[in-house]
C-alpha cells in the first residue's frame, strides 16, 4: 500500500473525529468504498461510530433507504445473509403454520434463497420498444470506405457525440427509433460506409420496493428490470402480504396489478410490467385466505381474488389425487356467533362443486377406504409383500410358485401360517401350512385353499441367519443387509404377536382362549396359536421342530382345568411323544396347554481335563462319569523321568471361582479398613502417611491378583499309594506337572526377595539371611513355608538355639509375612495377605513352566 492510500482514510476521518457535522457526503461515500476491514480499523482508531455514519447527512424528510443490487462483498457473503433471511422466513412459517394447524401459505416459496445481484436482467435481449435515456450506451460499428467501432454513452442531455457530426439526440426514443435515425444520418454523411447499432451497457435506475416486503427500500436495478425482479431482489413478500394484489406505482397513478398465482399457476407473465426510474412496487396486506388440506396435490393456505367456489379452490389446489373420496367433503367455518362448525359438500354434483368458500374456511379432502375385500395378503419374509387379488379357488402355490424365487433366503421354507378371518363374528383362527409339501405338490392335500382377507406369515429361519451374513460378506453384497432382511424382523415372535394379543382378546365363556405354549429342547420355544389340528405333533411343528437332544420317551403337559364346583387346578400329563409324532396318539390339546419337551439326561456333555508340562502325552483329555485323576495319567502315559510329582499344581474351576469370590470380599473390606486409617490420622502417632501407603499397596495387590484355583495333592500317592483318596475328576480340571527344581524361593518383608539354589543342610534362617534379613515391617514370628505341592508348614524356633532350624526341600517357599499389628489391629489384612502370596505362588509356578 502506497503512501496515498495510507493518507486518503486519515484524511477522511480528521473531520469525524471533531464533529459529525462537518462531513460532506461526498467524504461519506469515499470512505464507505473502503474494504470493510479497513473502515472497521479506521473507524476502531478514531473513535467512529460506523453504524451513525450514514445517518449524519441525512435530513427530517428521511427517503426510503437505498438498497444496492449488488452488495460489498466484504459487508456480508451471501452465505451469512441466506442463513439470517432462511432464519426469518422459517420462524414466521412456524408461527402461521402453528396458527392454521400444519398448513402454510402458497407462493411464498418461490422468494426463498433470492440473490444479492439479478443477473438475467442483463442477459436478455433488448426489445425495439425499448426506451433510450442518460446512461445507456450505443455501439456503432461502421464498415466499408470507414472501418471504425465507437462506444457512444447517452449523456445526461439526452445527446450522444457522434464524431465529426456533432451531438445527436437520442434520449425518449425507442431503440429501433434512435437506431433508424442513427442509420439515416451515417448514409447522409458517408458514402459507401455501412452501420449496424448495438445496445451496450445498460443504465441503471431507482426504483422503490414497499409494503409488506421483506426488505422494504430503494433498489438501484438494471433498466430491464421487471416487478419481479424488484421482488426477487427484496427478498420476496412476507407471509402477511399479499401475492395477487401487488400494485405497480408510477407518478403516484397506479399503473398496474400483477396477480402472482397467474405467474406460479398458469405460467403467465404478461402482467409483469417493465419498470421505470422512479417506479413504487407496493404490496398491501394479505386477502382473505382459505385452507385446503388432504388429498389434494398442494396443500395449503390460498389466498382468494374473486373465487369463490369450492370447485376453485380445489382448482387452485392441483386438483384432487387419486385416492381422494369427494363424496363427503369437510368444511370448517366460523358462523355468525363466531363459533366453529362442520359442513359437509358432495364434490362429485354441481351443488357440491358450486358450493360456497369463504374467509378462514378450512376444507378437507378425506381419503377413501383401504382395500377391504377380494385380496390375500402376504407379510413376512417374502420377496413380494403386500395384498394381491383372491380368486375363488384360489391355493397356497397360486402365490408361492417357487420357494427360492418368491421367498428371501433367510425364509423358514417349512412352515408358513395362514390368518383366516371369519365374515360372519370377525374372529380369526391359524391354520399351519406345511409350506414345502404345498409347493411341491400343488392342488394336494397340503396345499391349502386361500378365503378372502386371508393373511400368509412366512417366518425367518434362525439356522439360516450366520450362513447369510457369511455369503454377504464373501461377496461384498450390501443389499442383503437391508433392514427388511434382517432375519430377525420375521420371528415367530414378531409375526405371531398381534394374533396372539387377538386371539386372547375375543376369548370369551364356550370359546376359551386358544394359544398353547410349549418349551424344552425345540428350535423356536415359547407362546403360540393353538393349531388346527389340536395335535402336540402340528404344535411341536409349528415350533420349529425337536432338537437332537430331546427325549422321544416322555413329554408333560400341563393343563388348566375346573373341578366340579368350578375351581381352577391344573393337572399334569405324561405323554408318549415318539407316538404322538408318529400319529398314533389320540391326545388332543386345549386351551392354555403348557407343552415341556424333555431333554435326553447329560445330553452331548462332554468333561475334559487338561494335562501339562511333565507327561509322557499331555493335552485335553475326555474322561467318563466317575473317572479319577489317576486313571487319566495312566491313559496319558504317567508321567516322564524329568517330572517332579511333589510340585504338582491340581487346579479346578469351582476352587477357581470360590477363590474369585473371596479375593472380591477381601477387596471390599480393604477399601472400607483403608477409608478408616485414612480417617484416624493422627491416631498412628505421625506414622499415618506410611501406613495409609502400606494399605494401599496391599489392596493394589489384591486387586492385581487373579484366582488360580489350586488345590493341594499328592501328585506321587495318588499314582502309587493304594491307600491315598482318589481324586475325582470334574469338568474344567487341569494338572501342571513341573520340572525338578534346584531352587527355594524367599517372598515378602524381606530386603531382597529372591530364590536361592538348594543347598541341603540350610534351614529357614539360614535362607532368610540370605535375602537381606527381615525388614521393619516384617512380623518374624509367623514366618511359614509353603511347600512344593502347596502345602503350608509353621516352622519352629529351637528351645535350645532360639533359631528355625527346619531344613527345606527345593520347590518350597518362605513366606515373610507383613506386621499388621502395627497397622492398627486390622486382622483381615493378615488373611488376605496369605491369600495374596498363595496365588501369587501359583500363578508363578504355571509360569515357570
Amino acid at each position: 500500500m502506497n503512501l496515498k492510500k495510507l493518507l486518503l482514510p486519515l484524511a477522511l476521518l480528521l473531520p469525524l473525529t471533531t464533529t459529525a457535522q462537518s462531513i460532506s457526503p461526498a467524504q461519506i461515500d469515499q470512505f464507505k468504498q473502503l474494504p470493510r476491514a479497513q473502515q472497521e480499523a479506521l473507524a476502531e482508531r478514531y473513535g467512529v461510530d460506523l453504524d451513525n455514519l450514514g445517518s449524519t447527512s441525512q435530513g427530517a424528510n428521511q427517503r426510503p433507504q437505498q438498497v444496492n443490487v449488488v452488495e460489498p462483498i466484504s459487508s456480508i457473503t451471501n452465505q451469512e445473509r441466506e442463513q439470517t433471511r432462511a432464519k426469518q422466513r422459517d420462524d414466521e412459517e412456524q408461527v402461521l403454520a402453528r396458527k392454521n394447524g400444519g398448513l402454510k401459505p402458497y407462493g411464498y416459496d418461490l422468494f426463498a434463497g433470492s440473490p444479492t445481484t439479478f443477473a438475467p436482467v442483463t442477459e436478455i435481449p433488448v426489445p425495439t420498444d425499448y426506451t433510450l435515456g442518460p446512461g445507456d450506451v450505443l455501439r456503432v460499428q461502421l464498415w466499408g470506405k470507414v472501418n471504425q467501432n465507437l462506444d457512444l454513452p447517452i449523456s445526461r442531455d439526452g445527446s450522444i457525440s457522434f464524431p465529426d457530426s456533432g451531438p445527436m439526440n437520442l434520449a425518449g426514443l425507442s431503440f429501433d427509433d434512435a437506431r433508424q435515425q442513427i442509420r439515416k444520418r451515417i448514409s447522409e454523411q458517408y458514402i459507401g460506409v455501412e452501420v449496424a447499432v448495438t445496445l451496450g451497457e445498460l443504465r441503471s435506475m431507482r426504483v422503490f420496493v414497499l409494503g409488506e416486503s421483506r426488505n422494504p427500500g430503494s433498489y438501484t436495478v438494471s433498466s430491464l428490470s421487471t416487478i419481479t425482479n424488484a421482488l426477487y431482489v427484496s427478498g420476496g413478500v412476507k407471509q402477511n402480504g399479499s401475492l395477487r394484489k401487488v400494485q405497480h406505482k408510477r407518478n403516484g397513478s397506479l399503473v398496474g396489478v400483477l396477480d402472482l398465482y397467474d405467474l406460479l399457476l398458469n405460467g403467465d407473465s404478461s402482467a409483469d410490467n417493465r419498470l421505470q426510474p422512479g417506479d413504487v412496487i407496493f404490496i398491501p396486506p394479505v386477502g382473505k385466505r382459505v385452507g385446503i388440506e388432504g388429498e389434494v396435490y398442494r396443500p395449503a393456505l390460498y389466498e382468494l381474488n374473486g373465487e369463490k367456489t369450492l370447485e376453485e379452490l380445489v382448482s387452485m389446489a392441483g386438483g384432487l389425487t387419486p385416492q381422494a373420496y369427494p363424496q363427503r367433503v369437510k368444511i370448517e367455518r366460523t358462523n355468525a356467533d363466531f363459533l366453529r362448525i362442520i359442513a359437509e359438500a358432495d364434490y362429485t354434483g354441481p351443488k357440491g362443486r358450486n358450493a360456497q368458500v369463504k374467509a378462514g374456511d378450512r376444507v378437507s379432502i378425506p381419503s377413501i377406504s383401504d382395500i377391504t375385500g377380494q385380496f390375500v395378503e402376504i407379510k413376512g419374509a417374502a420377496t413380494r409383500t403386500g395384498k394381491f387379488a383372491w380368486m375363488p379357488g384360489m391355493r397356497v402355490s397360486s402365490i408361492i410358485r417357487n420357494l427360492d424365487a418368491d421367498l428371501l433366503p433367510v425364509a423358514d421354507k417349512q412352515y408358513a401360517a395362514i390368518i383366516r378371518t371369519n365374515p360372519r363374528n370377525d374372529t380369526i383362527s391359524v391354520l399351519n401350512l406345511r409350506l414345502r409339501e404345498a409347493v411341491r405338490n400343488p392342488g394336494g392335500e397340503h396345499d391349502l385353499q386361500l378365503e378372502e382377507r386371508d393373511r400368509v406369515f412366512f417366518f425367518a429361519d434362525a439356522g439360516k441367519v450366520d450362513i447369510e451374513k457369511v455369503d454377504a460378506a464373501n461377496t461384498n453384497n450390501s443389499a442383503k443387509n437391508d433392514d427388511e432382511e434382517k432375519p430377525e424382523t420375521f420371528t415367530r415372535e414378531n409375526l405371531f404377536a398381534p394374533v396372539l394379543q387377538r386371539l386372547k382378546a375375543q376369548a370369551k365363556p364356550g370359546a376359551p382362549q386358544q394359544t398353547i405354549r410349549i418349551s424344552g429342547p425345540v428350535r423356536y420355544p415359547g407362546e403360540y396359536p393353538m393349531p388346527a389340528s389340536h395335535k402336540l405333533a402340528d404344535a411341536v411343528f409349528v415350533a420349529g421342530g425337536l432338537k437332537d437332544s430331546a427325549s422321544l420317551y416322555q413329554a408333560e403337559i400341563a393343563r388348566y382345568t375346573q373341578d366340579e364346583s368350578g375351581i381352577g387346578q391344573t393337572h399334569i400329563l405324561n405323554v408318549d411323544l415318539a407316538a404322538a409324532m408318529a400319529g398314533q396318539s389320540s391326545l388332543i390339546l386345549q386351551s392354555r396347554d403348557t407343552i415341556l419337551i424333555k431333554s435326553i439326561p447329560q445330553f452331548a456333555q462332554t468333561r475334559t481335563i487338561i494335562l501339562k508340562g511333565e507327561v509322557r502325552y499331555p493335552g485335553e483329555y475326555t474322561f467318563r462319569e466317575g473317572e479319577t485323576l489317576k486313571e487319566v495319567v495312566q491313559r496319558a502315559g504317567g508321567l516322564s523321568s524329568n517330572a517332579f510329582p511333589a510340585g504338582a499344581i491340581f487346579t479346578r474351576e469351582k476352587l477357581r471361582q470360590l477363590e474369585a469370590q473371596r479375593l472380591r470380599e477381601a477387596e471390599e473390606r480393604l477399601q472400607g479398613d483403608l477409608l478408616g486409617v485414612q480417617l484416624q490420622g493422627d491416631s498412628f502417632g505421625g506414622q499415618d502417611v506410611e501406613r495409609v501407603q502400606q494399605v494401599e499397596d496391599l489392596l493394589e495387590d489384591v486387586q492385581n491378583s487373579r484366582p488360580v484355583g489350586r488345590m493341594v495333592i499328592d501328585l506321587a500317592a495318588v499314582l502309587s499309594d493304594e491307600s491315598y483318596q482318589s481324586v475325582r475328576l470334574q469338568d474344567g480340571d487341569q494338572l501342571i506337572v513341573p520340572t525338578i527344581p534346584q531352587s527355594v524361593s524367599v517372598f515378602g518383608e524381606v530386603q531382597f526377595p529372591t530364590s536361592h539354589l538348594h543347598q541341603p543342610g540350610l534351614t529357614v534362617d539360614d535362607y532368610l539371611q540370605r535375602s537381606g534379613g527381615p525388614t521393619r515391617q516384617a512380623d518374624e514370628s509367623r514366618v511359614y513355608v509353603v511347600k512344593a505341592d502347596g502345602s503350608v508348614m509353621l516352622p519352629e524356633r529351637s528351645q535350645w538355639f532360639g533359631g528355625r532350624s527346619q531344613q527345606l526341600e527345593p520347590g518350597d517357599t518362605i513366606i515373610m509375612p507383613i506386621d499388621v499389628d502395627r497397622l492398627n489391629q486390622l486382622e483381615l489384612w493378615t488373611n488376605v495377605s496369605q491369600i495374596v502370596y498363595q496365588i501369587a505362588l501359583g500363578a508363578a509356578a504355571v509360569g515357570n513352566l
